[in-house]
């Protein structure tokens, strides 16, 4: 199976956050061929029931390349021209995983061992596979975590702090709201307020952003609503105390704001001769914290089409990606370090 084949048929098995069995399924198959070929191992780490990460190791891993196996709904099949590959993960990530191995079977064709390949549940959401797989550490000195980048390696991302905030009111008629109380009123004014915070900066990330993502609730148009949900994500760069406490003034005695999700902002390392850049997606690699190794990002595709109905992947950034994470393995593998 070629490199295309292999991207197309991985897209072409759905697996939504919290559905990645039938990948993990595949691709332990798929390794366990690989393995049994060049006398390598496999093993699943169980996340959660029916969610699995899958490791596959030739020698002892000095480097291992991971990436995650879960994409964001709605899920959409696979198809292709003579420029992209395209469909729901194309370059967020399976793509990049069809480079990983194919840089697996390149290396171990030319003889080279002592590395990994992870692929983890969760990423899109919570990275419960990254959680797990930093409680079992398999000795990797360096970790090559993929992502879109456009193939240039990246010296930083930004994190994530995510918060559910609800919002509680009193039943009524629509026509005599004084009899009630609107969650769905209160939520858009506390909504309104965290808009509001002054959100910081940083020289190399950027400013942090937020973006409201979900707004949920009331029963009808004629009824005043007693539930409203919203879930919100601000993207850091740096300590996000104030931010935290800013939204927990905004809520006061309003609303419930429950802080659900952080992955700090991560600065990281640079590797001889590869072109660079920054990053404002968050990444599994500050859940890693640094037990499968120093972390490198880079990977094929581009951010700006993941998560939408346009998501693709070029063909020759995915041949180019294979080349430089085989480039970048045997040099971590041969001298222990990322530059000359």
């Amino acid at each position: 199976m070629n490199l295309f084949e292999l991207t197309r048929a991985l897209v072409d098995i759905e697996s939504t956050t919290g559905h990645e069995k039938n990948v993990g399924d595949y691709l332990f198959a798929h390794l366990s061929a690989l393995a049994a070929q060049y006398g390598g191992r496999v093993e699943r780490m169980t996340a959660e029931a029916n969610r699995d990460n899958v490791f596959a190791a030739w020698g002892e891993p000095v480097v291992t390349l991971s990436t995650h196996m879960d994409t964001v709904p709605p899920f959409f099949g696979s198809r292709e021209d003579g420029e992209f590959v395209w469909g729901r993960g194309a370059c967020d990530a399976k793509g990049i995983i069809a480079a990983m191995i194919a840089a697996a079977e390149k290396l171990l064709a030319a003889g080279t061992r002592n590395f990994g390949l992870l692929f983890v549940v969760g990423e899109e959401r919570n990275s419960v596979g990254a959680k797990v797989a930093a409680a079992a550490p398999r000795g990797s000195r360096f970790l090559i975590n993929g992502e879109p980048t456009e193939n240039r390696l990246a010296l930083g991302c930004k994190g994530a702090l995510r918060f559910e905030i609800t919002a509680r009111g009193k039943l009524a008629h629509s026509a005599y709201p004084e009899l009630g109380h609107s969650a769905i009123h209160t939520l858009l004014d506390v909504l309104q307020d965290i808009r509001r915070i002054p959100l910081p900066e940083d020289a190399l990330l950027g400013r942090s952003t937020l973006n409201i993502g979900t707004v949920d609730g009331g029963r009808a148009p004629n009824v005043v609503a007693d539930l409203a949900e919203a879930e919100i994500m601000f993207r850091t760069v740096g300590d996000p105390a104030e931010i935290r406490r800013a939204v927990l003034a905004a809520a006061g005695y309003r609303v419930e704001a429950r802080e659900v999700l952080h992955t700090p902002a991560v600065q990281l390392a640079k590797f001889d001769g590869m072109p660079t850049t920054i990053v404002a997606f968050t990444t599994d690699i500050p859940t890693f914290e640094g037990a499968w190794g120093e972390p490198f990002l880079i990977g094929p595709g581009s951010i700006h089409v993941a998560h939408t109905a346009e998501e693709r992947i070029s063909k020759k950034e995915l041949g180019e990606a294979v080349e430089l994470y085989a480039r970048m393995a045997r040099q971590l593998i041969a001298t222990g370090r990322s530059g000359a």
